[in-house]
């Protein structure tokens, strides 16, 4: 991390969108605000689906890359601000809503899987993944085409000061005090095929991927984890705390 961006109190960006993904690898549920815990986002990942199919592998999960579709696959939670106790819709792609459990949706999803709820969620690195509005331009210039948000599945958009390309790389080992939240930025992320996908049209583009890879060493955005929880909110102030 560069001197400049280590000073404590510099703001260095406000939060500009959060999303959390009650359903691995589904669609996301845009929050105003919410509480960033040990665990990541209140009700972030908490439920999955299991290819039974899979026995004890170590990722048995039913994700985007065996389902270009189920991004489209929409979330929610009944009581959004007690998603630790409150049932789970999702609204499957042709419009019909069932409860995360229900074996109509298993079956919707083409059958050999099972929910299950976990507690802590169900994270493949890190609880909280994050990536600047300038990220996502800048990515798509080199790539010359616009990229939707999606594609990189994060919990928290920001919007950086400056014109820096990729500023949240120079995050990485600071706290972040965001809201009432304290975040350390752990790493970048390391990026896998499921960027290449379309969460709208579900076409694949190869050149995401590729661009990321030769360009970024397949890392694009940061994740980390919480060290002080408390309310994050779409317009907090991303202040570097230490």
């Amino acid at each position: 991390m560069s001197a400049s961006v280590r000073v404590p109190g510099l703001e260095v960006g406000r939060v500009k969108a959060l999303w959390r993904y009650p359903v691995k690898s589904m669609g996301a549920e845009p929050v105003r605000q919410v509480a960033a815990s040990w665990h990541g986002l209140a009700g972030d990942r908490r439920w999955a689906f299991v290819r039974e199919d899979r026995g004890r592998s170590g990722f048995p999960w039913l994700t985007i890359r065996e389902r270009a579709d189920m991004s489209q696959y929409l979330p929610s939670f009944v009581d959004p601000d007690q998603p630790d106790s409150s049932p789970v819709l999702v609204r499957t792609p042709s419009g019909a809503d069932f409860d995360v459990v229900d074996p109509e949706l298993a079956a919707d999803l083409g059958g050999g899987v099972s929910a299950i709820k976990c507690d802590r969620g169900v994270f493949d690195t890190m609880p909280l993944s994050l990536l600047t509005t300038q990220t996502l331009a800048s990515l798509g210039a080199l790539v010359h085409t616009p990229l939707a948000v999606q594609r990189f599945r994060p919990n928290l958009l920001i919007e950086a000061v400056g014109d820096a390309s990729f500023p949240e790389d120079e995050w990485v080992g600071a706290v972040l005090q965001i809201g009432g939240a304290r975040i350390r930025a752990d790493g970048r992320d390391k990026r896998c095929v499921v960027v290449n996908i379309d969460p709208v049209t579900t076409t694949q583009n190869p050149t995401v991927l590729r661009a990321i890879a030769q360009s970024r060493q397949a890392r694009l955005g940061i994740y980390g984890s919480t060290v002080a929880p408390g309310i994050v909110a779409v317009g907090d102030p991303v202040i570097i705390s230490a």
